[in-house]
């Protein structure tokens, strides 16, 4: 089975190792299973991040600023992340196709107009059986 390695863990300076054995001594903690005990994650989630199979997330991260009064910018320090911008994809907080057509569909129903007797019936017709109490 091949290892995998994340991104993160291309940087040489990176070493999770590091920012759990601080956080081991800060916490005065035993071993890994009592940490992941603190962080409220399971066992293999630190080994992993150990081995460098997973990232040190950023709700972990969060986490272990919640537990240890730690800054964030310290946590990422002392781990070897010296990143300083994080780069989101570009489809990220886009809407996906079919939603996009569905605001597109719903859009046009909107602009296209109704007959003027019609439209009057229809609205008091629906008000009545929706439950809209506003008259």
């Amino acid at each position: 089975m091949a290892q995998q390695h994340h991104a993160l863990s291309s940087q040489e300076s990176y070493n999770p190792n590091h920012l759990l054995d601080i956080l081991l001594g800060k916490m005065q903690l035993k071993n890994d299973a009592a940490l992941s005990r603190m962080l409220e994650v399971a066992p293999p989630v630190i080994s992993k991040i150990r081995h460098h199979r997973l990232p040190v997330g950023a709700s972990l991260l969060i986490r272990m600023h919640e537990v240890t009064g730690m800054s964030i910018r310290d946590l990422r320090d002392l781990m070897g992340d010296r990143r300083t911008k994080y780069r989101l994809s570009d489809a990220q907080g886009r809407p996906k196709p079919e939603e996009k057509a569905a605001q597109a569909a719903a859009a046009a129903a909107q602009q296209q107009p109704q007959p003027q007797g019609q439209g009057a019936q229809t609205n008091e017709a629906s008000n009545k059986t929706s439950g809209n109490y506003a008259h």
